[in-house]
């Protein structure tokens, strides 16, 4: 979790120095923790994220340039501020322009310093003048993984501007949260958000919802709408599943974004538009460009700036914070006098694989929570909540497939693995068939003399 007081992690080989500057730091309102090389200094960063380090250049092992690309790779936002003696600058100057926020000569001046660490801090969040941590943003999404706070400081950074974003992830992870907060942060905060599945609405309505329509456009169409294009005005549209969108439909997109401009179903005019664009899809859209399901143009108009949402699995130390928020909330909402989890049905919520990610937690606790009868929810309900849960859970994708192998192999069989004959009653030439097998690994050979046997 973030500290009251910014954290800024210090590191020198000489101890005197250290302790010096430690001091001053804390007396200046600073947490922080001294180390005396670049290892400890990595190590300090993954217990615990610092807003900024700060480091000295020459040490013994890891030497400051060393330490700040290896933060760089795991913190990609992490300000670093690096201390120098007089004949190392240019090796500063040189830091500097591989992205280190700044440097200090030694003797450095104590007033400098902190102006440098404050001004840096501020760039990650946090006030100036309080050095409190302002995460009203992203009050909702709830972590004290390191790599999600790094991930989160992206996502700020990209909301201060008026950039489409793209944001990838699997189902469940929490795109719209993230899309939610990302308005919160933006200058756009005092704006609507408004949010729209591309996959969940058909496509003549999907068009009318997004654009609009005038009175008589179709049936049913009995007074005119405005579409949530401009239901959005001055805000965030926020465009779901959009990689389930149809083509068609891209292509009256994309005109609008370039435009700037949208068409209401049946309209001849035109209004013009005033909304940031955030996407989000689960779909892998570098497939789809390939097998020409999403247009290029559309792609690189939405996809100005591209943040992946880590999924759960990947963010484990997550998992007790979500199931104790989700438990206190729903004891709430159900009544009843629940206070924890058993620690060995702790166990079982953290070592679970959860393809539903946060969604899918939050489905298991709640089952664990409407069935539990005592103050501690025991690893019982939590196991029989998870067996429940992760039955039922099947993919679109897995379904199809299912479907499709099932589908093969009872035509090989009422056909004794004739592959013509089974290709005609699936209205499928032979050379898409043999694919079709291909891809299931089914071997029509293994079906002669099978005539009439059922699964």
């Amino acid at each position: 979790m973030i500290p009251t007081a910014p954290h800024v992690i210090l590191v020198d080989d000489d101890p005197d120095l250290l302790r010096l500057l430690s001091i001053r730091l804390r007396a200046n309102g600073f947490a922080v923790t001294p180390v005396e090389d670049g290892d400890s200094a990595l190590a300090a960063a993954a217990a615990s994220r610092p807003d900024v380090v700060v480091t000295d250049l020459r040490m013994p092992g890891l030497d400051g340039v060393a330490l700040f690309d290896s933060l760089r790779r795991t913190h990609p936002t992490l300000p670093v501020i690096v201390l120098t003696a007089h004949g190392s600058i240019p090796d500063a100057v040189e830091a500097m322009q591989r992205g280190v926020f700044g440097y200090l000569t030694k003797p450095y001046d104590a007033a400098e310093l902190v102006a440098q660490l404050r001004r840096a801090i501020e760039m990650g969040g946090r006030s100036q003048e309080t050095g409190l941590a302002n995460n009203a943003w992203r009050s909702e999404i709830i972590t004290r993984s390191a790599a999600m706070e790094d991930f989160l400081q992206q996502a700020r950074l990209v909301a201060a501007t008026e950039v489409s974003v793209m944001i990838s992830g699997p189902s469940g992870a929490g795109k719209e949260l993230l899309a939610r907060a990302i308005h919160k942060a933006s200058p756009r905060a005092a704006g609507p958000f408004v949010a729209v599945n591309c996959g969940a609405i058909p496509e003549p309505l999907l068009e009318s919802e997004l654009f609009g329509h005038v009175k008589g456009a179709f049936t049913g169409a009995h007074k005119d709408h405005d579409g949530l294009f401009q239901a959005a005005r001055a805000g965030t549209l926020f465009l779901d599943e959009i990689g389930d969108m149809p083509l068609p439909l891209q292509v009256k997109l994309l005109r609008v974004l370039e435009e700037r401009m949208v068409r209401p179903v049946g309209s001849s005019r035109t209004v013009p538009i005033d909304v940031r664009i955030v996407s989000a899809t689960h779909r892998d859209l570098d497939l789809a460009r390939h097998e020409a399901r999403f247009r290029d143009d559309l792609y690189y108009r939405l996809n100005v700036v591209s943040l992946a949402l880590p999924p759960l699995a990947d963010r484990r130390e997550d998992i007790p914070l979500l199931a104790n928020h989700f438990l206190q909330r729903l004891a709430k909402r159900y009544r009843r006098t629940i206070n924890a989890f058993a620690p060995d049905a702790m166990e079982l919520l953290v070592g679970a694989p959860w393809p539903g990610n946060v969604r899918q937690l939050l489905n298991v606790v709640e089952q664990a929570v409407a069935l539990s009868t005592t103050p501690i929810v025991p690893a019982a309900l939590v196991q029989r909540a998870i067996q429940s849960d992760f039955h039922e859970i099947e993919s679109l994708e897995e379904a199809r497939r299912r479907f499709e192998r099932d589908y093969l192999v009872r035509l090989l069989r009422l056909t004794d693995g004739n592959v013509s004959h089974a290709a005609r009653l699936a209205k499928r030439n032979r050379t898409e068939f043999y694919r079709l097998l291909s891809r299931h690994r089914l071997e029509p050979g293994t079906f002669k003399n099978t005539t009439g046997e059922t699964e």
